[in-house]
C-alpha cells in the first residue's frame, strides 16, 4: 500500500501534512491504520471553527476498522483508537453540521443530547459518542484509566484542550500524563484559592473514575495531591493539598463552543 496521508478541507498547510506523510503505510501495523487515520488536531489557542476538519477519507478510514481487528488490538491501541475516533467525530459534528453553533449542546433536541445521537459509524455499527466514551472507554474492568477525561474533547471551553497530535499506542501513557498535567495547570479550570481547591466539574461528574486505583490513585484527593505543584504556588498551600487537607469545590462548567480567537 502506498504511504498514507489524510486529506483535510482547505489549502492551509498544517502539522497533519508533515505527520501523516511520514507515517508508515496503513497495512504496516495494526496501530498504523488508526494512528494514520486520526492525524490532525487543533493547535492550542486556535479557533475550533478555523480548524481544517476531517474529510470523508478520515471518517471512512476510522469506520472501516472492523470489530475483529479492534478486538485484536492491545489495550493501548484500543484506547488510542477510541479516543481519536471520539475527537474526530466530535470535530466533524461541530464543523459540518452548524457553522454558527454557540454550544455543542445546541445540537440536541428536546428529548436528546448530541452525545446520544446515533450517527457515528464505528466498529461495524452506528454508535453514539456516549457509547464510545461511557460504554466502552469507561466500562468498568476494561481500561479503568481516569486520564481519558483529559483526552476526549467535547468542543467546549470547559473541556481539556484538544491535543495537537493523534494519540498513539506507543506513547499513550506519556500523552495521557501530559494531558492531565496541562489540564491541572490551567488555573481557569483548576486552582487552590481561599483555602480550598476549586476544580473542574469533570471531577464531580466522574469522581468515581478516580477511585479505581489507577497508578495507586484511590480518590480525588489522591489525584489532587499528585498535582499539588500545578494547583498552588506557595509551599504551604502545596503541602496542604498533598496532605489532603484542602476541601474540594467544583466550578461551573462552560459549555460555550471552544472558539478562541
Amino acid at each position: 500500500m502506498a504511504q498514507a496521508s489524510v486529506a483535510w478541507a482547505g489549502s492551509r498547510t498544517s502539522w497533519i501534512d508533515r505527520e501523516c506523510n511520514n507515517r508508515p503505510a496503513l497495512s504496516s501495523t495494526r496501530s498504523g491504520a488508526f494512528n494514520t487515520a486520526v492525524c490532525g488536531r487543533r493547535r492550542r489557542g486556535r479557533s475550533l471553527r478555523d480548524t481544517p476538519y476531517p474529510s470523508l477519507s478520515l471518517i471512512h478510514i476510522l469506520s472501516a476498522v472492523p470489530t475483529t481487528a479492534f478486538e485484536a488490538f492491545s489495550k493501548p491501541q484500543q484506547m488510542a483508537f477510541l479516543i481519536n475516533a471520539y475527537n474526530a467525530f466530535t470535530v466533524e459534528l461541530i464543523l459540518t453540521r452548524s457553522p454558527q453553533l454557540e454550544s455543542i449542546r445546541d445540537l440536541g433536541g428536546v428529548f436528546s443530547k448530541p452525545w446520544s445521537i446515533r450517527n457515528v459509524p464505528l466498529l461495524g455499527r452506528m454508535m453514539t459518542l456516549d457509547e464510545i466514551e461511557h460504554d466502552t472507554l469507561r466500562a468498568r474492568g476494561r481500561y479503568d484509566d481516569p486520564r481519558i477525561h483529559f483526552a476526549v474533547n467535547c468542543a467546549s471551553v470547559g473541556c481539556p484542550m484538544l491535543r495537537e497530535e493523534a494519540f498513539v499506542a506507543e506513547r499513550l501513557d506519556t500523552q495521557l500524563d501530559e494531558q492531565a498535567a496541562r489540564f491541572m495547570a490551567d488555573r481557569s479550570r483548576n486552582r487552590y484559592a481561599a483555602g480550598k481547591l476549586e476544580v473542574s466539574r469533570i471531577f464531580d461528574w466522574y469522581g468515581k473514575d478516580f477511585a479505581l486505583g489507577h497508578k495507586g490513585v484511590a480518590s480525588l484527593q489522591d489525584f489532587m495531591a499528585r498535582h499539588a505543584d500545578l494547583l498552588a504556588d506557595s509551599p504551604a498551600d502545596r503541602e496542604r493539598i498533598r496532605g489532603k487537607a484542602a476541601p474540594l469545590s467544583f466550578l461551573e462548567y462552560d459549555w460555550k463552543l471552544n472558539d478562541a480567537r
